[in-house]
């Protein structure tokens, strides 16, 4: 993916997982890391899990894997700080 792709998929996958998670985003620049870090999460466990690489561009699966990493991070991370 391109900077502006990566930047693009992680505002909006972060977005979503602050809407899922909290009811509102995290801020812009918020969003774009936990969606950028989500995506490197998902594409991660998505490849473990069905061998093959969902993180690949402007598509439909790779917003859905930048959520699902971004779900897991944004968990683990309440579950370390302990906050909810």
């Amino acid at each position: 993916m391109g900077l502006i792709t990566s930047l693009i998929v992680g505002g909006i996958a972060g977005w979503l997982t602050g809407l899922l998670q909290r009811g509102k985003g995290y801020g812009l620049v918020g969003n774009i890391v936990v969606g950028l870090i989500g995506a490197a999460v998902g594409g991660f466990l998505g490849s473990l899990l069905f061998a093959h690489n969902f993180i690949t561009g402007f598509n439909l699966s790779t917003i859905l894997f930048a959520i699902i990493g971004a779900v897991v991070v944004t968990y683990v991370w309440g579950a370390i700080t302990g906050r909810r």
